[in-house]
């Protein structure tokens, strides 16, 4: 007996998926940083310490062992030596967007987006990346994004505090005709504001909930046709997530949070919260382009 359980753990062993040499060397250079490698997991990771910019929480400073280092770490994925990804990107807010939209263009998933403090000076925002595929490419998408992070800071050290766009007036003219016709929907308007909220169905602890308990799409729109600002919340299914972001954010539409509302719901959604701003209409369809990946998505599943 003792010897067939050595056997079995000598073939388990044997049957593990390494990560190899060549593979820890392609993720140091794709990500410009030498990962170490955990045999217990069998995964490699790498950090990358954000040390560039002073950060203090409740007026204390934060050193980058408190939690202000992004990482990538890298295990063994199904067949053909392929690995996946699972990382956490600290971002300010002015490099967030950006670093988003090169993690989506190199092929990396976007499936969180959160604080994880109060009171921080400057605000400190974490971006949580996933994928799959061969590790030079997934390597090279995780140095991409922070690339893209280097380049934000080296032409403006200090964060910015505010969005950029047209500035906005002080009182409110949406017109609400050209909206509904483009959104598809009967929006509500207040002093010059206007509204949408779409609901979708779930259930919770036994009982239907909907648009009015929150499980929504909306949309609110302020300023004037052509300088405007919108803001909202998407209602997704996890398979939707990333056709919304990607949509989103090739329309200039700033995402500021994603997370769960709920927990128990069937089916599970998960929320993205935005930040748009420039002519209404344009906000609009690009809205409503996202709205249709949602569509396309529930076309497939059926």
């Amino acid at each position: 007996m003792r010897i067939i359980t050595l056997s079995i753990l000598v073939s388990a062993a044997l049957l593990r998926a390494e990560i190899t040499d060549q593979q820890r060397a392609a993720i140091d250079r794709g990500t410009g940083a030498a990962g170490t490698y955990t045999a217990a997991e069998d995964v490699y990771r790498a950090a990358f310490p954000r040390s560039d910019v002073p950060v203090t929480v409740d007026g204390r400073a934060l050193h980058p062992f408190q939690g202000l280092t992004s990482w990538a770490a890298f295990i063994p994925h199904g067949h053909a030596g392929h690995l996946m990804v699972m990382g956490d990107l600290v971002l300010f807010e002015d490099e967030l967007n950006p670093v988003m939209s090169a993690a989506l263009d190199n092929g990396l998933e976007v499936t969180a987006l959160h604080n994880h403090f109060f009171y921080d000076s400057p605000r400190v925002m974490f971006m949580h990346i996933g994928g799959s595929g061969d590790a030079g490419k997934l390597a090279a998408a995780v140095g991409r994004a922070l690339d893209k992070v280097k380049e934000i800071r080296k032409a403006s050290p200090t964060p910015a505090r505010s969005f950029a766009g047209p500035a906005l007036p002080a009182a409110n003219s949406i017109s609400a005709g050209p909206l509904d016709s483009i959104l598809g929907v009967k929006g509500q308007v207040n002093a010059g504001m206007y509204k949408i909220s779409i609901g979708r169905p779930a259930a919770m602890h036994g009982r239907t909930v909907g648009n009015q308990m929150g499980v929504n799409t909306w949309a609110a729109f302020a300023g004037s046709d052509q300088a405007s600002v919108v803001d909202g919340d998407f209602a997704m299914l996890e398979s939707e997530l990333q056709g919304v972001l990607r949509t989103l954010r090739k329309g200039g539409i700033n995402i500021v949070a994603i997370h769960n509302h709920m927990t128990h719901e069937e089916p599970q959604y998960v929320f993205l919260h935005y930040w748009g701003k420039g002519p209404a209409q344009d906000l609009a369809r690009t809205l409503k382009a996202a709205m249709d990946t949602q569509k396309n998505m529930d076309t497939q599943r059926k």
